[in-house]
């Protein structure tokens, strides 16, 4: 049984902080969000007398049936019956056809998630992977599952169980991709999205990306701490530009020096 160590805590850690998606798929990743902020309310009602956080299950959701309200959220059968793939036979109790609140609810106390209490983000990728299967970590592949429509996966796919193609593309948005938009736009925050104690130097707000080094540098260790801070999401790309000013703002009640909507230049 695979746990979650410390090694694994920050693998998840480091590839969430790390991940970028892939151009070509951003217009996706982008309508996948709105899809599930639309069906926010449901998630939550699902989710909350669980102890389970919406946007767990709004991106198994998003992954298992394309957000299909007439399907299982076990696997992504038709609730007109039970369910016939793995986890077969699936809700157990009542009869069909089954309301997506109740096989929903149904399906996370199968896979334990209502005993669950760690929310952190690892421990929240980590019962992401465990949902759907430790095939590609045992291949020690990334799982699509997660990556897909990220720059940390290209190719390889288990076509159906137990048949796995190096060469299929998994055309779907992975669960870790969609919740690393999410947390850009500031829609979701992590259980462990704690601040640390005090910020590194403060770099001048710039309109244009710097090309010195020690700025960049200095740019991105502020944007990270930055992003410590509970409900802030930065991508730590060593541009202090306006987004970054944002955080600032949010973090501090200032924003960066030299941005023309501050009222003090010196902070």
């Amino acid at each position: 049984m695979t746990r979650l160590t410390p090694k694994l805590r920050e693998q998840y850690r480091r590839m969430f902080d790390l991940a970028r998606i892939r151009t070509e798929r951003a217009k996706a990743v982008e309508q996948w969000c709105s899809k599930v902020l639309a069906h926010k309310a449901i998630y939550e009602k699902i989710g909350a007398p669980l102890g389970i956080p919406w946007h767990f299950i709004a991106v198994v959701h998003m992954r298992e049936s394309s957000l299909n309200f007439k399907t299982h959220l076990h696997n992504g059968d038709p609730l007109s019956a039970r369910t016939v793939q793995v986890p077969a036979g699936r809700p157990k109790a009542g009869s069909p056809p089954f309301t997506f609140e109740d096989s929903a609810q149904d399906a996370l106390r199968y896979e334990g998630l209502d005993q669950w209490t760690d929310w952190s983000l690892p421990g929240l990728l980590f019962k992401l992977e465990a949902y759907n299967g430790w095939g590609y970590s045992k291949r020690n592949l990334v799982s699509p599952y997660l990556w897909s429509f990220s720059e940390h996966y290209s190719a390889g796919k288990f076509i159906k169980d137990g048949v796995f193609d190096p060469k299929a593309i998994d055309a779907q948005c992975g669960t870790a991709t969609l919740l690393r938009r999410l947390a850009e736009r500031q829609e979701i925050q992590f259980a462990d999205e704690l601040p640390l104690d005090g910020p590194p130097q403060v770099v001048a707000y710039a309109t244009k990306k710097p090309t010195d080094a020690n700025i960049i540098a200095a740019a991105i260790a502020l944007q990270e701490w930055l992003a410590s801070h509970l409900g802030i999401t930065l991508k730590a790309d060593g541009w202090p530009g306006i987004r970054t000013s944002n955080a600032y703002k949010a973090v501090t009640g200032q924003y960066l020096p030299g941005d023309s909507r501050g009222v003090d230049a010196h902070v």
